[in-house]
């Protein structure tokens, strides 16, 4: 079943570098490797690869400043540096301030894991103007995602049946059939992608983001990570405390959590999002269209999320609006308050038998466009989840969870449970129980927690700043909706980012923003 733990590259696909040498890449935990120079050959952009997400070249920003994009070449195996290599997808903006005035290059990671930074930068980057006068704003397909040896799976028509199938088992007879199409899958992608699975594990992409400094030209890595992207981001500083510059990781990921936590704590957040939503739709002015009661518009929602599980309706032709498809579309628009009007229409629309719009809310979620066409995003992000996360989940061990999800979330408990056995049968073994982020010698990181944040609930901000160490995670809080919090406009929130990394000041620990 789909996995709802994407940032910024959901809210994409909802709204329908200087060339210098290398030098030796080096680690602070790790032994110094040597790697061959190389230059970046900065050219236009082309349009977004299928892998990608499809659609138009970047338009330019405002101002007519341009989007540029090149191949930075990274082992395939860090372990055996000198071997195989793979190429990586860049895209950048240069600084429109003074040259004497510019930092260095300021890279992001939208989350995910899955999302493809090269389309995600461009789509926001004007949200980001205040920081270009003094960065040059840096994304990238971490590896596996995208147009870095992008991991692929089953194919177009195969992933709308797979997308479509019942993901909440009732029985033992659906346990299996559930079980049976996601070994298959993970078959597939073993398959079709079996020379990358082994290293795409989030040490790699940090390693690779090292690297990436060192093209760049950059003594110390400058970052903004948000959602999966604190993950890591934390990672990165865990490996090189002493290389890691000015950060800021926004939406973040409780890196203390393994994976049945992780989706417990996700349960929990979703609900929390589903009630504020209820209440703040029955709450206006005008008449909420969905329910009367924040507990009657949870009541219909469940009744029409059982209904569908015995009889779908029409969605987009020729597919119909099932369960799951239904409950991924709730989830994506709560992704951000922007969306909620969006979620309303839906229910609204699927009460009379019309479930286009949760359909194209559970596209976005799942990234196939228009067209019918997927990216890469599923496949990815189940990959990188695999090859990181050690446990492996099985019918019985869902079984014997359920109770404990269900009262978390009455609306999502079942479906985030049973998404546990995503790495069923998977090629590869998992890494860890869950990613160390400690960085003792690290720059200061400012962590950002969002009180009403449903994919990364507010807790895993004081987890991350625990687990990064002494002096070196500052927390500031967003007390709002949503997913991450600099991009809900908050100027709190702005000032407070921008400051630091334009600065180098942090705000005061424990400092709130409404």
């Amino acid at each position: 079943m789909p996995n709802p733990s994407w940032s910024r590259t959901a809210a994409l696909t909802a709204a329908t570098l200087l060339s210098v040498s290398l030098a030796a890449c080096s680690s602070d935990r790790e032994d110094d490797v040597d790697l061959p120079s190389q230059e970046l050959s900065w050219k236009d952009c082309p349009a977004p690869a299928e892998s990608q997400g499809g659609g138009d070249a970047p338009s330019p920003l405002p101002g007519g400043a341009e989007w540029q994009c090149a191949t930075m070449k990274a082992p395939l195996d860090w372990d055996e540096p000198k071997g195989d290599t793979i190429d990586l997808a860049l895209i950048r903006a240069k600084a429109s301030g003074d040259d004497d005035k510019r930092i260095g290059s300021l890279i992001f990671n939208f989350g995910g894991p899955g999302g493809s930074g090269v389309t995600t930068l461009p789509a926001f980057g004007s949200e980001y103007a205040k920081l270009r006068t003094r960065y040059d704003l840096v994304s990238f397909d971490p590896r596996g995602v995208g147009r870095s040896a992008g991991v692929k799976c089953e194919d177009d028509k195969q992933l709308d049946e797979y997308f479509q199938q019942d993901s909440t088992p009732d029985d033992t007879a659906e346990q299996k059939k559930l079980v049976d199409n996601i070994k298959t899958f993970n078959g597939t992608c073993e398959k079709n992608s079996d020379k990358v699975l082994p290293h795409v594990r989030t040490t790699d992409a940090a390693r690779d983001m090292d690297l990436m400094r060192q093209v760049l030209g950059d003594d110390k890595l400058h970052y903004f990570g948000i959602s999966y992207g604190t993950e890591l981001g934390g990672v990165y500083a865990h490996l090189f405390p002493k290389k890691m510059g000015r950060a800021v990781f926004d939406g973040v990921v409780d890196p203390t959590q393994d994976p049945e936590e992780g989706a417990l704590g996700q349960a929990k957040g979703f609900q929390l999002a589903l009630d504020n939503y209820a209440e703040h739709c029955t709450s206006q002015a005008e008449d909420c269209p969905v329910g009367d009661t924040p507990q009657d518009v949870k009541t219909k929602i469940a009744k029409l999320l059982d209904e569908l599980g015995e009889k779908p309706i029409p969605g987009i032709f020729p597919r119909d609006l099932t369960q799951t498809a239904a409950t991924n579309g709730v989830a994506q628009a709560l992704y951000s308050q922007d969306f909620w009007e969006y979620l309303t229409d839906g229910l609204q629309q699927a009460y009379n038998g019309d479930g286009k719009i949760l359909m194209a809310l559970s596209d976005s979620m799942n990234g196939r466009n228009e067209d019918g066409k997927y990216s890469n995003i599923q496949a990815a992000n189940i990959a990188i989840n695999c090859a990181d996360d050690k446990p492996r989940y099985k019918a019985k061990d869902v079984d014997a969870k359920l109770p404990e999800f269900r009262k978390a979330s009455p609306m999502f408990g079942d479906y985030l449970a049973w998404g546990m056995l995503n790495c069923s049968g998977w090629a590869v073994d998992g890494a860890a129980e869950h990613p160390d982020v400690s960085a003792p010698g690290s720059a200061p990181i400012l962590v950002v927690g969002n009180t009403g944040d449903p994919a990364t609930p507010y807790e895993g901000a004081k987890k991350m700043v625990d687990a990064l160490g002494e002096d070196v995670g500052v927390e500031l809080t967003y007390d709002g909706q949503g997913h991450g919090a600099y991009d809900s406009g908050n100027k709190c929130v702005h000032g407070a980012v921008n400051t630091y990394l334009l600065s180098g000041k942090p705000p005061n620990e424990g400092t709130v923003c409404k």
